[in-house]
């Protein structure tokens, strides 16, 4: 008989090496069976015939308790987190180098410090010196927020075992490392090793903890995106250096709504909390120009206002540019493919440019109709009436599609002072708020209608 079989008494689950009539550990007889092993294949892979401790099931139909949320006092911030910080999380944070990130979460680091949670924030870039610099800046000197500055692993685990913290920030990800891994920090297997370390450990003491994660060139969180899987909150901290606007985007969010955004202001004390985008957004805009659009759009469950501006110019070179910031630049060629043959408006020869302006990234296709007026407007030099909004989807057909939560972007214009609305044919029962509706059936009509020309 084979020495790696193994047998299992049926009634007191006691194990023995070989068979026999009688369990030595109850007495009862002809109980023992054949054990064959949780997993087949090589010894050193398998998980053998070791036995782990059943796990306790339950139904769908059981209710269990929300797990107890924190707010911050910023709106905001709040909103993204889905209505604050959840017991037990784990969040992931990532931007571009020097968009604000670790100002951020030093702010929020200290206003949930303030309202009564243990805050600790550990630092694996910056010196404790140069953290209190940064918080005697913001004036956030005098909150409780205890410092470290450490990239070890094992120690930085040691002191929240024996501290027992309910929030932890970790900045960043890619400088922590374990010894147990044997690479270098910030490589793909220390970036993952660590991440779960945390995650785990947070969720068995019921701690938060929020990770700063380092962004390749084309803005993906850098590392193995296994770690945005592990953890239950992902946000990218978005912007432009010569905006003052920053935009907090929550692309995955296990306790809340994904695709919320929160807008701040970059200012000397900070970052600012900004309650109305679409106001901020706006605020530079001047009088009618060619190419200039505003767009109704849905950031989340929060209507927002933004202009959408288009160049268009004759081009020098045999292959003309189509440069775009802010939008899809394939979406942008479909547009343009879409406008050539189904309403007779050539591009060929001519250089095209589209910017959102502010430094927002759009990603719904309701702007189809909005970046289309743009590019009609900059081409044909003729500007639309200032006080209208424009939204809607485009079909390679050329038929304008109808988008959700037409009422919430009609009131949101509406509050801003706009009169008229260009859209699809809207559901019956829409309320206009108040707006002149120019509702069209395809985009070959609306560019006759607005424009006059085919």
């Amino acid at each position: 008989m084979p020495k790696d079989l193994a047998y299992t008494c049926t009634a007191c689950g006691a194990a023995h090496a070989k068979w026999t009539g009688r369990c030595d550990a109850c007495g009862a007889w002809n109980t023992l069976v054949e054990d064959k092993g949780l997993s087949h294949g090589p010894k050193k892979q398998g998980l053998g015939k070791a036995r782990g401790t059943a796990i306790t099931l339950t139904d769908l139909a059981t209710q269990e308790a929300e797990p107890p949320r924190t707010l911050s006092g910023v709106n905001e911030l709040d909103r993204v987190l889905g209505g604050g910080l959840t017991r037990a999380s784990a969040l992931l944070v990532g931007g571009d180098p020097g968009i604000g990130k670790s100002t951020l979460l030093l702010q929020a680091a200290a206003r949930f410090a303030r309202g009564g949670l243990k805050v600790i924030y550990v630092s694996g870039e910056e010196s404790n010196a140069q953290v209190q610099m940064r918080a005697r800046r913001l004036g956030l000197e005098k909150s409780p927020v205890q410092l470290a500055s450490e990239t070890n692993l094992r120690d930085i685990l040691t002191t929240m075992d024996g501290l027992s913290p309910d929030l932890v920030v970790i900045d960043s990800i890619q400088t922590m490392w374990s010894d147990t891994v044997d690479s270098a920090p910030g490589s793909v297997s220390q970036v993952r090793a660590c991440a779960h370390e945390l995650t785990t450990f947070a969720k068995r003491n019921g701690i938060s903890v929020i990770m700063v994660g380092h962004v390749t060139k084309e803005g993906a969180i850098a590392g193995p995106r296994v770690v945005e899987h592990m953890v239950d909150t992902v946000l990218y901290f978005e912007g432009e250096r010569g905006h003052q606007f920053r935009i907090l985007r929550s692309v995955k969010n296990r306790f809340g709504p994904a695709d919320e955004i929160g807008v701040f202001e970059m200012t000397g004390r900070g970052l600012a909390e900004v309650k109305n985008p679409s106001a901020l957004f706006l605020s530079e805009r001047g009088d009618p120009a060619p190419g200039s659009v505003v767009f109704a759009g849905i950031e989340g469950t929060r209507p927002v206002l933004c202009e959408i501006q288009a160049l268009v110019a004759p081009s020098p070179h045999s292959q003309p540019r189509r440069s775009v910031v802010g939008w899809d630049g394939g979406r942008l060629a479909m547009i343009l493919a879409v406008l050539e043959s189904r309403c007779d408006v050539p591009f060929t020869g001519l250089d095209v440019y589209l910017n959102v302006a502010g430094g927002l990234r759009i990603t719904e296709p309701a702007a189809d109709l909005a970046v289309a007026a743009a590019l009609v407007s900059a081409r044909e030099d003729a500007a639309l009436p200032k006080e209208s909004v424009v939204f809607g989807e485009i079909s390679l057909s050329g038929a304008l599609r109808p988008v959700i939560q037409t009422e919430n972007r009609l009131k949101e214009a509406q509050k801003l002072g706009f009169t008229s609305a260009i859209m699809p044919r809207a559901p019956k029962g829409t309320q206009g708020a108040g707006l002149d509706l120019r509702e069209t059936q395809d985009l070959a009509g609306f560019v006759e209608q607005v424009f006059g020309a085919r």
